[in-house]
C-alpha cells in the first residue's frame, strides 16, 4: 500500500533515509513529505520510529474535481463506512493550493458535510465531529484540481513524544530538534554539547538517537488503533522488535543553561525516564564555562523573534569569541533565524543549510575550531 509521511520543509531527504532504513520501497520525495510503499507493519513502524515525520498518512482515494459542488457529490459516492462507524467521532484536516477552494477550512467543512450526509442518507444517523480528540482523522490535500483523501494514522502530531513535563520559552519542536541533529553529521562518538539547552529538547533527542530509542517510546495513542483493520498483535511485534534494538552508548550528552528555570525544566523531564541517563545537566553560563576538546556543539541561541536581546549582534560576537577561546578542536552548529547576527560570529562557515522554525526562515551553520591556524590543520 501507499504511505505518505509528512515532515518539515528541508527535512525530506533525511526522512527518506529514515524510511529506507525501516524497509520502505519505491520512495519518492515530495514537498514537505515522502511517499513510499509498505505493509501495515511498516505503517505502524513508521509511527513508532520515524524521528523527522510529523504525520503518517494512508491515502484512500484520489480524484479530480471541477467545482465545489462536484467535489461534494463525489464525496457522497465514497464508501465511508469502510473507515468510520456512526458511533465513532471524526475530524478533517485540509490543505489546499487551488482556485476551486481558496480556504483550507472551507475545504475541510465541505468534506465533513459530504461524510455526514453519506451516513445520513444510508443509515439515517450521522457520526459526530470532534476536532480535538477524534477517533478517526481524515487528511485532505487539494492541489489545483487533484484531491487526495487519506486516513491519518498518527492522529495528533508525532512531534509530541510525551517525554516532556515542562517546556521553556520558545522551545524547539522535537521533530525539528531531531532533524537538526541528524543533519549535523554527529558521529555519536564525540560528546554532544548543548550549552543553551532551555528545556532540553536537543539533548533528549540526541540521547534517543545515540541509544537507538524509538521516537515514540513514551507514546501509547495512535490514530490507527481505531481503524477497522487494526492488528494489535502486529503493533505489539513492532514495539517488541524495535525496543530490542536499544543500545547503551557510552557517549556523554552535556546540557547546560544559565537559567535556573531551564535547568529545573530539563531535570524534571529527564527524571521521567531512565533512558536519558547519558545527559549531564549543569547550570552554567556558556561564556564562562570550561570547554571540552573534540566535542560536537549544537546551539539554538536567541534570534530576536520571540526572545528579545538588547544587543543581538554583540551577543553573537561573544558566542564566536567563546568558540575560539574555549572550544578548540571542536565542531559547532548554530541554528538561528537572524542572518545579520550570524555574520557577527566572526567565524568562517564550513557548511550552510536552510530550514524553517514555524514561519521563520532559519540558517543552520557549521563552524570548525582549530588549535592554531586552519591552514596548518
Amino acid at each position: 500500500m501507499e504511505i505518505v509521511a509528512k515532515t518539515l520543509e528541508g527535512f525530506e531527504s533525511i526522512l527518506a533515509n529514515e524510511i529506507k532504513d525501516l524497509g520502505g520501497e519505491d520512495i519518492e520525495i515530495l514537498n514537505r513529505a515522502v511517499s513510499y510503499k509498505g505493509d501495515l507493519k511498516l505503517l505502524y513502524k513508521s509511527n513508532y520510529c520515524l524521528r523527522t515525520a510529523i504525520r503518517v498518512l494512508k491515502p484512500i482515494v484520489k480524484f479530480q474535481i471541477r467545482s465545489q459542488d462536484s467535489y461534494y457529490y463525489t464525496l457522497l459516492t465514497i464508501p465511508w463506512d469502510k473507515y468510520l462507524d456512526n458511533d465513532l467521532t471524526f475530524a478533517v484536516n485540509a490543505t489546499c493550493a487551488s482556485d476551486i477552494f481558496t480556504h483550507s477550512k472551507y475545504l475541510a467543512l465541505k468534506t465533513k458535510d459530504g461524510i455526514v450526509d453519506f451516513f445520513r442518507n444510508k443509515t439515517g444517523i450521522r457520526p459526530d465531529v470532534n476536532v480535538e480528540t477524534p477517533d478517526i482523522r481524515f487528511d485532505v490535500l487539494l492541489r489545483r484540481d487533484e484531491i487526495t483523501i487519506s486516513l491519518d494514522s498518527s492522529d495528533f502530531s508525532l512531534h509530541k513524544r510525551n517525554y516532556k513535563k515542562k517546556s521553556g520559552v520558545a522551545p524547539l519542536s522535537e521533530v525539528l530538534a531531531a532533524g537538526l541533529i541528524l543533519s549535523s553529521e554527529w558521529d555519536m562518538k564525540k560528546d554532544f554539547v548543548d550549552p543553551m539547552c532551555g528545556s532540553g529538547t536537543l539533548a533528549m533527542e540526541a540521547t534517543m538517537i545515540a541509544n537507538n530509542i524509538p521516537a515514540q517510546f513514551k507514546r501509547e495513542e495512535f490514530g490507527f488503533k481505531y481503524w477497522k483493520n487494526y492488528e494489535e498483535k502486529v503493533f505489539d511485534e513492532v514495539v517488541e522488535e524495535e525496543n530490542a534494538k536499544l543500545i547503551e552508548n557510552p557517549v556523554k550528552i552535556y546540557a547546560s543553561d544559565k537559567s535556573s528555570d531551564a535547568i529545573q525544566s530539563i531535570k524534571s523531564n529527564i527524571q521521567e525516564s531512565a533512558v536519558f541517563k547519558n545527559i549531564v545537566v549543569t547550570k552554567d553560563d556558556f561564556f564562562m564555562m570550561e570547554g571540552r576538546e573534540n566535542s560536537h556543539l549544537l546551539l539554538n541561541p536567541p534570534y530576536d523573534q520571540r526572545i528579545k536581546s538588547d544587543d543581538l549582534n554583540a551577543f553573537y560576537k561573544q558566542i564566536g569569541d567563546t568558540f575560539k577561546k574555549n572550544w578548540e578542536n571542536c565542531e559547532a552548529w548554530i541554528f538561528s533565524g537572524n542572518k545579520d547576527a550570524l555574520k557577527s560570529l566572526g567565524l568562517r562557515t564550513s557548511k550552510k543549510l536552510s530550514f524553517k522554525n514555524g514561519p521563520i526562515d532559519c540558517k543552520f551553520h557549521k563552524f570548525e575550531m582549530y588549535a592554531g591556524s586552519r591552514k596548518s590543520k
